[in-house]
């Protein structure tokens, strides 16, 4: 008796606590689970494993202390330019585009969808280059031109809009391929919109369209009230060229009437296409995104846009609430690609988790041509967290201070929260 209470004793001693990681006391907004509050958050095997109000610290092997910031599911940016490293010149297929995780997990991104970057020739090659390659979650919509965005005439190139080869493709990459796309169409035809529609039902995904130049023969207004699908999206959605205010300055009608319609309406900053002499007045008239995106690529991300957090912080310096804001960074984007198994903080999700700080003070914002807006609310990252590892942390919140550590302290990069080294979570028999 006395040797099995001995062993049962050193059994409890060498137990595993129940949960890998618990970031506790933050502020948690979570919009599909309709949490909007502080709360303890727990994970497990790379899962969401518990959300409470308050969870025991020695169960987990890892406890970060985030009071006085928020805790979001990690941010789903769906138009980005990534298909980086081809050594295409002036091309989104190539120089243009950057490499996800040098831009995302700093700011709090851990999904993004490529707008389109390539085609269904050229797919093959994005994926081996980029996507199998990223810490971030890549996953894009396909170009209806068979080889992308790769510039000039190619994408003006009607005869590569292959309708039944663009949806092939998808079907043969699900979970990756997630929609289809048209983009920088500058000639009178619908054909570009018609056939990435076709191709979107075909395979059952949602299509994106980026407008290219507004033609008086094919009118954006016909565009979301007739040619697009409910569930498709229009981004670009705060463009210059996008008639959107009458000359008093009130929203025409046409949009909520398309809105109505399920035309999803997506922001996509980008170099070009977030104006505050649209976006404000807009704004303040209920016309806010269904999701906000940045179009992230070499010029946008040196510009006016410069990353995720930034333009959510101008959409919560225009008036919007941090919840709307986190909303259409996170669980609106997930639904819109149909990944709703992302963007949330449901038990048993992928554990991929936003930390951030609310800085309050005097803050400027540019749009994308060069004109300013002044804030006193801004987004900074603190902790990203992927597949339920610290991929990013600011300023060493999942961090022992040196000085308590031995004085010959290694890389303390082994642990199964921590994915900056050995990203091996331990084994539990």
């Amino acid at each position: 008796m006395r040797i099995a209470l001995m062993l049962f004793a050193a059994s409890l001693l060498t137990a595993q606590p129940p949960y890998d990681l618990l970031l506790k006391g933050g502020h948690v907004i979570d919009e599909k689970n309709n949490i909007d509050g502080i709360r303890d958050v727990a994970i497990r095997d790379h899962k969401i494993a518990a959300i409470a109000a308050s969870i025991p610290a020695g169960q987990a092997g890892k406890v970060i202390d985030v009071r006085g910031l928020y805790v979001t599911p990690g941010l789903v940016d769906i138009h980005v330019h990534v298909y980086a490293g081809t050594g295409a010149r002036g091309s989104y297929a190539g120089d243009l585009s950057v490499y996800p995780d040098d831009f995302t997990l700093r700011s709090g991104v851990t999904t993004v969808a490529d707008a389109g970057s390539s085609g269904w020739r050229n797919f093959p090659d994005f994926k081996d280059r980029v996507i199998s390659r990223s810490k971030t979650r890549v996953l894009a919509f396909l170009n209806i031109v068979g080889n992308g965005m790769g510039g000039g005439k190619i994408e003006q190139d009607t005869t590569d809009m292959d309708a039944a080869a663009t949806a092939g493709r998808v079907k043969e990459n699900p979970g990756v391929l997630i929609g289809v796309k048209t983009a920088h169409f500058n000639g009178p035809e619908w054909i570009p919109v018609e056939r990435a529609v076709e191709a979107g039902t075909a395979a059952n995904v949602p299509v994106m369209v980026d407008f290219g130049n507004f033609r008086p023969e094919r009118p954006y207004q016909e565009l979301v009230l007739r040619k697009l699908r409910p569930g498709d999206i229009s981004t670009h959605m705060y463009l210059d060229a996008v008639p959107m205010l009458d000359d008093s300055q009130k929203l025409l009608a046409y949009l909520p009437e398309a809105r109505k319609r399920g035309v999803i309406f997506d922001v996509g900053h980008g170099g070009g296409s977030l104006l505050f002499r649209q976006a404000v007045p807009a704004v303040q008239q209920g016309w806010t995104p269904d999701s906000i995106s940045t179009d992230l690529h070499v010029g946008s991300m040196n510009a006016g846009m410069k990353d995720m957090l930034n333009v959510m912080s101008k959409f919560l310096n225009m008036g919007q609430t941090m919840a709307a804001v986190v909303a259409e960074s996170t669980w609106h984007p997930a639904r819109e690609i149909r990944q709703e198994i992302l963007g949330n903080l449901s038990v048993g999700a992928p554990a991929d988790i936003a930390v951030l700080k609310l800085e309050r003070g005097q803050f400027g914002f540019t749009d994308s041509y060069g004109a300013k807006m002044t804030g006193t609310r801004k987004l900074d990252c603190e902790l990203t967290v992927k597949d339920g590892l610290v991929v990013y942390d600011m300023n060493g919140i999942s961090r022992d201070d040196w000085k308590k550590l031995d004085r010959q302290y290694k890389a303390q990069g082994s642990n199964s929260w921590d994915g900056t080294l050995n990203s091996t979570v331990r084994n539990r028999k």
